[in-house]
């Protein structure tokens, strides 16, 4: 039998009208399990008041969160959660780096259902071109221009991920550049993909803001003779969480106009438009190659990415992206374009920002001194400490039950710095305050014998 909620929600501050803010609590409880599946939500006119919002602003977050699927509503008997919150396993995963799930599957069945209906036949009768059909480029550059990202649809090309793009941009980047820089602690699949192509790597130290342009400099100025290409990830820097001011990627850039080398800029975190962070595209975009992608801001299921090659860059890139004989599915296509133009996309895309601030207040409130605070907000955190603490601190949260990656698969090679990353979207949050206590206890038990100095790295 179904039981009538007496849950109120908390209405927090925020720039967001009364229904998104009350559509966020709603979703952040659905999802962690503070409301259960069948619960019946409480009305709209006495939940208004209780809260001191509008009717409507409650009619609307109720609409936004069944766009999701997490609610159904049923003709008069009133509105009841959808979803079941996933159960946590034996094992805490603190390793696989994705946000957590925002659709329930009515969201998913509706989609399915209204593409049906809908769609055209012809996206799945031939090959889709290899960059994308022209109508699924001018979607994504509509949605890449609400993240402060302007690119004419006809230069943006569609990729499998943002591994695919990243994996083309190295291809073609390879072909112009003798060597790579990256930063000391970067993203392992971009380094795998560097050596794949042949790229001699050359880490770079690394500040609270990322890349140090000294350090960039010196490399740099030692290889007059040779072209270099820098890859970076300006905003939310996986795994060190490093967002660079406006003044950095200013220098980063004048560095690599300086020099002739090229750039490669990961920038699947940025999910707003921040003026006060351009894109070191918008900055210098006859030698950036910019990749984007759905899965960190969106699902990790839509796999989609985009790339934006360097003027002059894209007839090669095209080839390249023709040679991984890897294109995106005609349903993913569809699904994309069906989110993106009735605001189920940008309403999961505000929901998903609202839960990394919620989940990140927390990594912070347990852990402390521990992690380092970022400047922005995704769905992990990073742990600075040696080297070898850090893998003494991987091992025993295993023990404890909790999967944390090996430390070492994010060096790039110069050992100077060292730490452990949290992925802490993949927990379900009602299972978040024990995994991460669980990591706070791996750290003390193995800071008996550590001077406090080293565990203070940064």
């Amino acid at each position: 039998m179904r039981r009538q909620s007496s849950w109120v929600p908390h209405l927090a501050d925020g720039t967001g009208s009364p229904a998104e803010r009350l559509a966020e609590a709603l979703g952040g409880d659905i999802l962690s399990g503070v409301l259960r599946e069948d619960e019946r939500l409480p009305a709209h006119r006495p939940l208004a008041w209780r809260l001191g919002i509008g009717v409507g602003s409650v009619t609307r977050a109720y609409a936004l969160l069944e766009r999701r699927g997490l609610v159904r509503g049923m003709h008069g008997r009133g509105t009841f959660v959808a979803v079941r919150p996933d159960q946590a396993g034996p094992m805490l995963d603190l390793a696989t780096n994705m946000p957590p799930p925002m659709f329930g599957d009515r969201a998913l069945a509706r989609t399915l259902t209204r593409l049906a209906k809908h769609v055209d036949p012809g996206l799945f009768n031939v090959y889709p071109p290899v960059a994308g059909h022209l109508e699924h480029r001018r979607i994504m550059a509509r949605w890449l221009a609400g993240m402060g990202i302007a690119v004419a649809p006809e230069r943006l090309l569609l990729t499998g991920g943002a591994q695919q793009a990243l994996n083309v941009a190295v291809h073609v980047a390879r072909r112009h550049a003798a060597y790579a820089v990256v930063e000391a602690q970067t993203y392992p699949g971009m380094l795998g993909a560097m050596r794949q192509a042949g790229l001699e790597i050359r880490p770079a130290s690394m500040d609270n803001e990322g890349m140090r342009p000294a350090a960039l400099e010196r490399i740099l100025a030692g290889r007059r003779d040779r072209r270099a290409v820098v890859y970076l990830t300006p905003t939310m820097q996986n795994p060190t969480t490093a967002t660079m001011t406006v003044g950095r990627r200013r220098d980063i850039v004048a560095l690599c106009r300086r020099f002739d080398a090229l750039m490669i800029e990961d920038g699947v975190y940025v999910h707003e438009d921040d003026p006060s962070r351009p894109a070191l595209m918008t900055l210098a975009p006859e030698r950036t190659f910019h990749v984007s992608s759905l899965s960190k801001i969106l699902s990790p299921g839509l796999r989609i990415g985009a790339l934006i090659p360097p003027v002059g860059y894209a007839g090669d890139c095209l080839r390249a992206l023709l040679a991984s004989s890897l294109m995106i599915a005609p349903l993913s296509y569809a699904m994309m374009a069906q989110w993106m133009q009735d605001g189920t996309a940008e309403s999961v895309r505000n929901a998903l920002h609202a839960e990394s601030v919620r989940r990140q207040a927390l990594v912070l409130s347990v852990l402390g001194a521990w992690a380092v605070t970022p400047s922005c907000h995704a769905f992990h955190a990073w742990l600075p400490m040696p080297a070898e603490y850090a893998a003494r601190v991987v091992a025993h949260a295993h023990r404890l039950g909790v999967t944390l990656p090996p430390p070492g698969m994010f060096d790039a090679g110069d050992g100077m710095r060292g730490g452990v990353r949290l992925a802490f979207g993949n927990v379900a949050f009602r299972a978040l305050p024990e995994a991460l206590g669980r990591v706070r206890q791996a750290c003390a038990r193995r800071a008996e014998n550590v001077p406090h100095d080293m565990m203070a790295m940064s």
